[in-house]
């Protein structure tokens, strides 16, 4: 009896070892396979020295095989993003052809279907990160080979640049290679339709129908994928008309000078502003937006001026992470800048940060809700101005995600304009109705949807320079405003709680526990109300998103990150009683005490799956 409990322990344990055995000599035959069929030398040999590894006995190298070579990266609404490195799982030379395949089978079955009688066409640019210029001229040959029209941007630039081209242009879609603000060894693929789509990116269910092409590309032999070389390399007509037309855009929304016509209000005061790239390609357009726009020339931080797709100064090249702006800071206060201006390696995201005098490093930034507030209060003046000027009734809508502070609905509704909540991103907000203004709290704005129909940081970042120069010339600050915003429309307090997690899964199935338990309280305070954005209903789409309303008229939602493994949670409480002192000073107050509450219940739940 003794042996056959020992022995039976064992068994299964032999069994287990057996099966791991069975599914490593499989991963190493795919991994060996996709080896001999790779076209890129350095991502064969890494698959190789994994498999020589991995059947050496080095635990290691099994573990990165599994995670290379079990699956496939999955393709969704914003396309591809992933480590660089060998396998299906990993952004590679070999899973950006596949991919690009059956993104050109999905955009002829498309021509097809309209009755179009010329070939599909399609724009692509690219970032400076390592990789994306040869995965650029993969996508290139790639859809060349496939018969559509191909124009391949010059050199290496800003995300919104490549939106900007679907529509200038007038092609059927976009392809940008960016991972935008992931880490140093991200790449991604991001997608853009034109035609009916207007150049915002893809939602469901297209990005299943592009999947299911690329699924079926990746069972045909790497060699079989038609290339070819007819593409089209652009010169600099893209990249000027995007300038002429931003900056224009930016001067017929500066307010005029009653006593100059013609010249922007604010125009002659002088101020200082630090610019950084993050080591990414947003500092030439921009600073060409900035002098077509009359708005000051910038001091660079140096170091991170060059692109540079190592980022030898970032851990995480995301203005939002801590330390992220130092040498922003370090270089502000050597000029005593009134303004800092950060954009994101792809310039899509843009944060500021101005002087206070609270800050050890002199500086604080503004959150995206702060800035979204002040942008989408500037974008309401401009539409209301407008109108007058026409003779007509103001019209147009105001958007933001579903994650973003709520104040935005206060200033549409004072302003008589329209306003939409979206699902998070900038292909929900891009396509709401009549939209003259949008964000989302993770630093993205849309300035002009009429140019570009994705968050721009560039854009987003003159009409910022252009706000507190006007502001200096009333002898006010950014921090003036947004007592006046507080007393106008009252306090809306913003909060975000992150938790990094080992993998995407692992977010996820942290949202999954707090829906299967849901919170009734935080802290003392009680939920009122809760939505599941998962259901049939609840969104335009189900999205892995939990919503709760407190009794104090604060909101918790909770979502994993659709890009990075991370849960995040946005917190908001609100104030419109007393001053705008007085008001911060309880929105605040309530929003530290949300926090902890929030922070107790991950805490809790993370201490119970690791004890499970």
């Amino acid at each position: 009896m003794e042996q056959s409990e020992t022995g039976s322990p064992r068994r299964a344990r032999a069994a287990e070892a057996t099966d791991d055995a069975a599914v490593l000599r499989e991963l190493i035959a795919e991994a060996t396979a996709w080896a001999d069929a790779d076209i890129d030398a350095s991502t064969r040999a890494e698959a190789r020295s994994l498999i020589a590894r991995a059947t050496a006995g080095d635990a290691e190298a099994a573990a990165e095989l599994h995670a290379s070579f079990g699956g496939r990266l999955a393709f969704g609404t914003a396309g591809l993003r992933g480590r660089l490195g060998a396998g299906p799982k990993r952004m590679n030379r070999a899973v950006v052809s596949q991919t690009t395949a059956g993104f050109a089978a999905f955009l002829r079955e498309a021509a097809e279907r309209r009755g179009s009688r010329t070939a599909p066409s399609v724009v692509i640019g690219y970032d400076a990160r390592v990789g994306s210029a040869i995965f650029a001229r993969d996508a290139a040959e790639v859809m060349s080979g496939a018969g559509v029209d191909v124009y391949l941007l010059p050199e290496a630039g800003p995300t919104p640049l490549t939106a900007f081209a679907v529509r200038h242009l007038d092609v059927s879609a976009g392809i940008m290679i960016t991972a935008s603000h992931n880490p140093p060894r991200d790449n991604g693929y991001k997608v853009y339709l034109g035609d009916d789509d207007g150049g915002s990116q893809i939602v469901p269910p297209v990005d299943a129908a592009i999947a299911a092409h690329i699924e079926r590309v990746a069972t045909t032999p790497l060699a079989q994928i038609p290339r070819a070389h007819g593409y089209s390399v652009l010169g600099s007509g893209v990249a000027d008309a995007y300038v002429a037309e931003t900056s224009a855009a930016i001067l017929a929304g500066l307010p005029q000078r009653p006593d100059a016509p013609g010249v922007a209000r604010g125009g002659d005061t002088d101020i200082s502003v630090v610019y950084t790239a993050m080591h990414g390609v947003g500092a030439e357009i921009a600073r060409r937006v900035f002098l077509s726009s009359g708005l000051p020339s910038v001091t660079p931080v140096r170091e991170q001026l060059i692109p540079d797709g190592a980022f030898p100064t970032l851990d995480f090249p995301n203005p939002e992470e801590p330390g992220a702006l130092d040498l922003a800071f370090r270089t502000a206060r050597g000029v005593q800048a009134d303004l800092i201006v950060a954009h994101d390696p792809d310039a899509d995201r843009l944060a500021i940060a101005a002087p206070h005098p609270d800050e050890a490093s002199g500086y604080r930034r503004l959150t995206g809700n702060e800035l979204g507030l002040l942008l989408g209060w500037r974008a309401a003046e401009r539409a209301v101005a407008a109108a007058a000027q026409r003779g007509v009734v103001v019209d147009g809508s105001l958007a933001c995600t579903i994650v973003s502070s709520p104040a935005l609905r206060a200033v549409a509704t004072e302003y008589g304009l329209g306003y939409a909540e979206t699902l998070s991103g900038f292909k929900w907000v891009s396509r709401v109705p009549g939209l003259i203004f949008g964000f989302e709290e993770a630093l993205g704005y849309l300035i002009h949807p009429g140019i570009v129909r994705d968050k721009d940081g560039i854009s987003a970042s003159a009409d910022a320079i252009a706000m507190v120069r006007e502001l200096a010339a009333e002898g006010r600050t950014i921090w003036d405003r947004l007592d006046e915003a507080s007393e106008r429309f009252g306090h809306f307090a913003s909060g975000q709680v992150t938790l990094r997690l080992p993998s995407m899964p692992a977010a996820s199935a942290l949202a999954a526990r707090i829906r299967q338990d849901p919170p009734s309280a935080f802290g003392d305070t009680a939920v009122t109300a809760h939505r599941d954005l998962l259901l049939p209903g609840e969104a335009e789409v189900p999205a892995d998103v939990l919503r709760y309303e407190l009794a104090d008229g604060s909101r918790v939602m909770i979502r994993p990150s659709g890009t990075e493994p991370k849960l995040k949670v946005y917190l908001d409480t609100f104030s419109d009683a007393g001053s705008a002192s007085e008001r911060r000073a309880a929105a605040e107050q309530a929003l530290a005490e949300l926090e902890r509450s929030v922070r107790d219940l991950l805490g809790a739940l993370q201490s119970a799956a690791t004890h499970a």
